[in-house]
């Protein structure tokens, strides 16, 4: 059971998420992404949930900073598509909105049938990445190892594979003192600041992608 403590520092997030940033490209610096609803193909297809209480469907904390450094290496030519799920607490704690874990999964898979040439990247922050997790285990194997690679953001299910996809096309991102990726509840700083490794997780996508 989560602590009214730990639910009130992830009401914090919710406010702390929302604030707003600098940007260099308006586009991918927004909170919601639906590239595959207008089926232009791109060399890069990101699939991304974000954490829980994030705004839009990909948020803004981790999502939006890796689609710009990532659109840079690949020379513009990347899509990302969020994926719509309640990102609320009680599905962090269930290990995952199961609707969003199916839904991203979904995606993974309408992405390669409409742009089969298209690199498919899985990724997640907080409970996002507890949906890549979820959604890799309900893919067909066949389909998973398409994926070009998983990248996940502070990790709730840290030390964990990625179904179907190689440990050397997976990255998982966890900071020192990150209470989620060390399977607690609490929201402490550390969470807060993957968006300082967007460098680092954009050039782990492109060079897996055979695209830096």
């Amino acid at each position: 059971m989560i602590s009214l403590n730990a639910g009130f520092l992830f009401a914090l997030v919710g406010s702390a998420i929302g604030s707003p940033v600098e940007v260099r490209q308006q586009s991918l610096a927004s909170s919601i992404q639906n590239d595959l609803q207008v089926k232009d193909c791109k060399g890069m297809t990101v699939i991304f949930a974000r954490g829980t209480t994030e705004s839009g469907n990909v948020g803004t904390l981790a999502g939006p900073p890796f689609f710009q450094a990532l659109s840079k290496m690949v020379g513009g030519d990347l899509a990302v598509q969020g994926v719509d799920y309640p990102a609320d607490i009680p599905g962090f704690l269930a290990g995952g909105d199961a609707n969003g874990s199916k839904l991203m999964a979904q995606l993974v898979q309408q992405a390669m049938q409409d742009c089969p040439n298209t690199k498919v990247v899985m990724a997640g922050y907080s409970q996002g990445g507890q949906l890549v997790h979820n959604a890799a285990q309900q893919l067909p194997t066949a389909t998973a190892q398409k994926v070009s690679s998983a990248v996940i953001f502070g990790d709730p299910n840290n030390g964990d594979a990625v179904k179907g996809v190689s440990a050397d096309q997976t990255k998982v991102i966890c900071h020192t003192g990150d209470n989620i990726c060390d399977g607690g509840t609490l929201i402490l700083t550390p969470h807060l600041t993957y968006g300082s490794d967007a460098n680092e997780a954009a050039a782990f996508a492109a060079t897996t992608a055979g695209m830096a």
